[in-house]
């Protein structure tokens, strides 16, 4: 299925082919690449708006995830009936603040890459797969 990469800010520079051939990796080792998922970068403004919106946070964050499947239980995947819900659902990284905290002295694009939370987490009721919350170590 397909991986949708869309960078919606200006404010850091990114290469989309570099971030998306990792992805792809990163969703084969998940076992993950039958189902779609949107990958949005945003700046500072946008994430912020967002996450006032659905979190009622209004401050800037790393990462916000939205999942297409809501009632799973931790640690499984979807097991959908239909094609079209094939879907893991959209991830907003704030790639402003990313490297903000990353203090821009970081190779961004591997630091993006990482997967600093690799298994399902009970807060979301059943995601953050594949939660692209960079660590700047």
């Amino acid at each position: 299925m397909s991986l949708v990469l869309r960078n919606l800010q200006r404010a850091v520079p990114i290469r989309r082919a570099p971030l998306r051939k990792k992805m792809e990796i990163v969703r084969s080792i998940l076992g993950v690449q039958k189902f779609d998922l949107g990958i949005i970068c945003v700046d500072n403004k946008n994430i912020q708006h967002i996450n006032r919106i659905y979190r009622e946070k209004n401050i800037p964050t790393d990462v916000l995830s939205f999942p297409f499947h809501e009632n799973i239980k931790a640690g499984e995947l979807p097991q959908p009936d239909f094609q079209d819900d094939y879907n893991l659902g959209d991830i907003f990284l704030g790639v402003e603040y990313i490297f903000q905290q990353c203090k821009g002295d970081e190779d961004y694009y591997d630091i993006l890459t990482r997967c600093h939370y690799l298994q399902w987490r009970p807060a979301h009721q059943a995601w953050d797969l594949l939660l692209l919350a960079p660590s700047c170590v």
